[in-house]
């Protein structure tokens, strides 16, 4: 279930976005959750364009539900979850899915690379690292991926670079 905005995740972000600075022309996403949308107005100062292709991965029959109580109902499915890219025990959608779903809006907007702001969730980053890196979507798991922490990716003729993961900006 898509979380609310939390009044003090949004001043941070309001404070990290001073010391940060969007650019000017940056095109500004969200993923389609209010909590996404909150933020990003409140990191950029504008209305973001609303993106499908940053939501979270579909947890299907898991979602809303703690990881222990899945891991208690369902662990050999939480495990092939966990081990297989493609697996999709809960009949929601696969970490291979997420991930070419977030690769294909990344590349939709390469020459842009720039000049891009997007605000989602954990899931979403991980997958445009794994993108960059050429990892599997279960490899991409091993980054920890910080609440209003900072991921900068660059696009080159070669490839895409990472040029920090959770950075935080002090105020």
């Amino acid at each position: 279930m898509p979380e609310e905005p939390d009044p003090s995740g949004l001043a941070q972000a309001t404070a990290q976005a001073a010391v940060l600075g969007v650019p000017g022309d940056a095109l500004v996403f969200a993923a389609p959750w209010p909590a996404a949308v909150a933020t990003a107005r409140a990191a950029s100062g504008r209305e973001p364009v609303v993106a499908g292709a940053l939501a979270e991965a579909d947890y299907g029959a898991w979602a809303g539900r703690p990881f222990a109580e899945v891991a208690a109902a369902d662990p050999a499915g939480l495990g092939a979850w966990l081990t297989d890219p493609r697996a999709v025990p809960h009949g929601g959608e696969s970490l291979a899915g997420m991930g070419e779903r977030v690769a294909a809006w990344m590349e939709s907007l390469r020459a842009d690379a720039a000049r891009v702001v997007a605000v989602c969730d954990a899931g979403p980053i991980r997958a445009a690292l794994a993108h960059a890196l050429g990892l599997t979507a279960t490899r991409a798991a091993a980054f920890d991926v910080a609440p209003l922490s900072h991921t900068g990716l660059a696009a080159g003729n070669g490839g895409w670079r990472i040029t920090y993961v959770n950075r935080k900006a002090a105020p």
